[in-house]
C-alpha cells in the first residue's frame, strides 16, 4: 500500500511537524549518526528512516490516532507503533550535563493530560496529569533538561527534587516562581508576617525577575502546540519521550 505522506517531498515536513526542511533533514543526519539506522538482521523497516521520523513527529504534533496516521504512510497500525516505540526514545533530548560559568537556568513544572493513570493523579486542571519539571537556559531559551515525570498532584517544590532535575543541575543558578519556596533556588521577595507592602526595591526586583521568567513559560507554549501534551494516550514512558523528544526536535530548533 503506496502511502500519502513522505519525507521526500518537502511540502509534507512544516505542516505536520513544524520544522523546515532543512531543520528536519538535520535532525534525520543527527539521529543516522548517533546509530538510530543500523542495518538489522531479519525484516527490516517498512519505511525509510526520513519517514519513520516524520511519522513519529507527525503523531505528536497533531495527535491523530496511530489508525487514522498509519494509512497516510502506507503502513500497518501494529508497524506504526512499532516506530514510534522505537524511534521516540532515540529521539529524546539529552540532559546538559555541564554549564558554562555564570550561567542562568529557568525551571517550571507544567501538566501534560495523560490516560495513563498508573503515572498520572487528579491535578488543579481537575484531569488525570503528570508533571514534568522543565529547564531552560535563561540566555539562549532552550530546554536543556526534563525532568522524570511524576503524578500531577505532586507540587513544584517537591517534583524538583523528585524528578531528578535538581541533581542534574548542581550548582548553577536556577530561577523559578514562589512555588518552589525553600528548595535554595531564586524565587520572588515574598511579604514577611504584618508587612503591607513590599520595599520599592524589592517590587523592582520582583519585576526583573518576572520579565526572565516569562521566558520558560514561552517555551512551554511552543510545546503545547503539540497535541500529544494536551491529551496523551502512550503509555508508561511514552509521555516522557514525547515530552523529550519534542523540546530535542522543535523548541530548540524553532528558538
Amino acid at each position: 500500500m503506496a502511502g500519502v505522506i513522505t519525507a521526500s517531498q518537502p511540502s509534507w515536513i512544516a505542516p505536520f511537524t513544524g520544522l523546515s526542511p532543512r531543520s528536519f533533514g538535520t535532525l534525520v543526519a543527527q539521529l543516522r549518526h548517533e546509530g538510530a539506522d543500523p542495518v538489522r538482521r531479519g525484516r527490516p523497516w517498512s519505511l525509510p528512516l526520513e519517514d519513520r521520523v516524520l511519522l513519529v513527529t507527525a503523531y505528536w504534533r497533531t495527535n491523530l490516532t496511530l489508525r487514522q496516521l498509519a494509512p497516510l504512510f502506507g503502513v500497518s497500525k501494529s508497524a506504526a507503533s512499532r516506530i514510534v516505540s522505537h524511534l521516540g526514545p532515540l529521539l529524546a533530548l539529552k540532559p546538559r550535563r555541564r554549564f558554562r560559568k555564570n550561567t542562568v537556568l529557568i525551571v517550571d513544572g507544567t501538566l501534560a493530560p495523560t490516560r495513563d493513570h498508573t503515572i498520572a493523579e487528579r491535578s488543579k486542571n481537575y484531569r488525570y496529569s503528570t508533571n514534568h519539571q522543565v529547564v531552560i537556559d535563561a540566555d539562549t531559551r532552550r530546554v536543556v533538561m526534563v525532568g522524570q515525570p511524576l503524578p500531577g498532584n505532586r507540587n513544584d517544590c517537591k517534583a524538583w527534587e523528585l524528578s531528578g532535575a535538581k541533581s542534574l543541575v548542581g550548582n548553577t543558578t536556577v530561577i523559578a516562581d514562589g512555588g518552589y519556596r525553600g528548595t535554595g533556588l531564586v524565587i520572588p521577595h515574598r511579604r514577611e508576617r504584618g508587612q503591607t507592602e513590599l520595599p520599592a526595591w524589592k517590587e523592582e526586583h520582583n519585576a526583573s525577575h518576572r520579565q526572565v521568567r516569562a521566558r520558560v513559560e514561552h517555551a512551554f507554549a511552543r510545546m503545547k502546540s503539540w497535541k500529544i501534551l494536551r491529551d496523551c494516550r502512550l503509555k508508561a514512558d511514552g509521555v516522557h519521550h514525547a515530552m523529550l523528544g519534542i523540546a530535542r526536535g522543535t523548541v530548540n530548533r524553532s528558538v
